[in-house]
């Protein structure tokens, strides 16, 4: 697919990874809607099924049906199992597996349906966002880790699926990324973080993975595949 054929949905498109995607592709032609709770672009809560219907109307009112959807929409908070207060609240845990692993399948699900209406063959391409964490998660990270996990192991099955719609379905995960979620950590802790990175030895620029997003776009035969981008990066214990 060309990107300048493009009309794309990014979740999660008001900042960080989702923001370098809009821009990115609005700057190569791509005609781009972002969905998020943030002001600026179409309201959507993904974890809500009227609301992503309600988006996805108003999108295809502006874009017409949408041959891309990246996903970025996400949280990241940082809790132990069994803390100094006790047990990890539950409600806390199913709100990260609400937003990031069931909020990925609701826009999925909803969006795939209108895709697969188009005649062209190829109808469309998703690209979800994981983790490293998915693999190599932190202490304090097992609701994110779990949230993101999922979403890894959602690639294959639902790439194999849409198959017959002429869909594909990628995943990205991360590292270290210069977001505003890496950034809400103390400098120290950036700091050491950054010096796990093989090489380059920097945190990762959004720009970097809107750049893999057009790759995967443009490049249709990659198909059910979570591709890291980390730098190199392998997380050990800490």
């Amino acid at each position: 697919m060309n990107i300048n054929q493009a009309r794309v949905i990014v979740t999660g498109g008001q900042s960080g990874l989702g923001q370098a995607c809009v821009e990115a592709l609005t700057a190569k032609g791509a005609q781009v809607v972002s969905w998020d709770i943030q002001a600026g672009g179409i309201f959507c809560d993904v974890t809500r099924e009227e609301s992503v219907k309600q988006a996805l109307n108003q999108t295809i009112e502006k874009i017409g049906i949408p041959n891309v959807c990246i996903q970025c929409a996400g949280i990241a908070p940082a809790k132990r199992i069994v803390g100094k207060h006790g047990p990890m609240p539950l409600e806390e845990f199913s709100k990260v597996i609400q937003i990031n692993l069931i909020g990925t399948f609701n826009v999925m699900r909803l969006v795939a349906e209108a895709m697969s209406s188009q005649i062209e063959m190829s109808k469309g391409v998703f690209i979800h966002t994981a983790s490293v964490a998915a693999f190599e998660g932190q202490i304090g990270q097992a609701a994110y880790s779990a949230s993101k996990g999922g979403v890894a192991a959602l690639t294959l099955p639902a790439a194999r699926e849409l198959a017959q719609h002429g869909i594909r379905v990628n995943t990205i995960a991360p590292g270290l990324m210069a977001t505003p979620m890496l950034f809400s950590m103390p400098d120290e802790v950036q700091v050491e973080l950054a010096k796990n990175i093989p090489f380059p030895n920097r945190l990762g620029y959004p720009a970097e993975y809107a750049a893999l997003a057009m790759h995967i776009i443009e490049n249709e035969y990659i198909n059910g595949e979570t591709i890291r981008l980390d730098g190199g990066l392998r997380m050990t214990p800490r």
